[in-house]
């Protein structure tokens, strides 16, 4: 009976100890506190961008330094680790017999290939945003304004000279050709191998492109080429304020990042629409929604930012921003 009562009394104070739960029970309050590596790796990632194009900012000449010699600043502890690797490997071949070098690792086990920017946009997004379209909150839209300058490199903003569209996140549909001058037809019009939705009947909200086929400039080849189409009609000021924002939003850029697969393009805004039945809040060109998912891609969702571009640097079209050089390993580059 004493011997009970004392084991009573001991496992009180081991519950005690644990906020008055057995042992037995504590599995909740660990799962509660689980961190969420991959969004955790990603943060890192994102601070790595951040630092390197800080450095490269600041220390320009060391950046072309590095990379003339095949250098990724960003993998700067990568390359030392391959230096000593490779010596290790050097210094194996000189030294084994020649029936032990077949167990050598292959060159692609050596070294593994980094983790591309556009996966880590994908990843990003699919953290940051939620699961269905919707107006974005302030901190979000901020969060992803500084993912898009890191990775993608484009200096996007949701808010632009205080002007905001009413949803940032939605999904963008395919739009036709729009005639760029009068008399424009598909015989002469550009179009995409596959999958073409061909002209529209009428005009762009903001009228032809030129007034003649004479007048239409490579700059507007490009414009038409690469349009987007927004809600300006549902704008809330739109009526009031009509004749300012008609011209602030003509040809105005913007940055649109399909969230599924990462692919980005540079558009800009020369139509209005869609109808909020249709289930869209964004248009794309054939051309902006080939790069954006393909032949077959007709309606998904994206993104779009204005594009902060005050000096009209930013050229319109796809953003090769997935391109990552990756210096081959070879003994005579160490």
């Amino acid at each position: 009976m004493a011997l009970q009562k004392d084991k009573c009394r001991q496992a009180k104070l081991v519950s005690d100890d644990m906020g008055g739960k057995l042992p037995t029970q504590t599995y909740q309050d660990i799962a509660s506190k689980k961190v969420n590596f991959e969004y955790l790796r990603n943060k890192l990632k994102l601070k790595q961008l951040e630092t390197k194009k800080s450095f490269s900012e600041k220390y320009p000449h060391v950046e072309k330094f590095l990379k003339e010699r095949g250098v990724n600043l960003s993998k700067l502890r990568e390359h030392s680790a391959k230096i000593i690797g490779a010596g290790a490997i050097t210094g194996t071949l000189l030294l084994a017999q020649a029936s032990d070098i077949k167990s050598l690792p292959a060159a692609t086990e050596v070294a593994r290939a980094p983790d591309v920017p556009q996966k880590l946009l994908v990843d990003t997004l699919t953290q940051a945003l939620p699961e269905r379209a919707r107006p974005l909150t302030k901190p979000e839209e901020k969060n992803l304004e500084q993912v898009f300058k890191n990775v993608v490199g484009i200096s996007a903003k949701a808010t632009l000279e205080g002007e905001h569209l009413n949803t940032t996140y939605g999904y963008i549909g395919a739009e036709q050709h729009l005639m760029r001058f009068p008399g424009d037809t598909m015989a002469s019009h550009p179009k995409i191998p596959q999958g073409d939705e061909g002209m529209a009947p009428g005009r762009g909200a903001w009228g032809y492109f030129a007034p003649s086929k004479s007048q239409l400039t490579p700059n507007l080849i490009e414009t038409e080429k690469w349009y987007a189409v927004v809600q300006t009609l549902y704008l809330p000021d739109w009526a009031r304020r009509q004749p300012y924002l008609r011209d602030w939003y003509k040809y105005r850029k913007v940055l649109i990042v399909n969230t599924k697969n990462g692919n980005a393009v540079v558009a800009a805004i020369a139509d209005s629409g869609p109808a909020a039945w249709t289930g869209k809040h964004f248009g794309g060109s054939p051309e902006v929604m080939e790069y954006l998912g393909g032949p077959r891609y007709k309606k998904g969702p994206v993104v779009l930012f204005f594009v902060d571009d005050p000096e009209n640097k930013v050229p319109l079209g796809p953003v090769e921003y997935n391109k990552v050089n990756v210096p081959l390993v070879a003994l005579r580059n160490i």
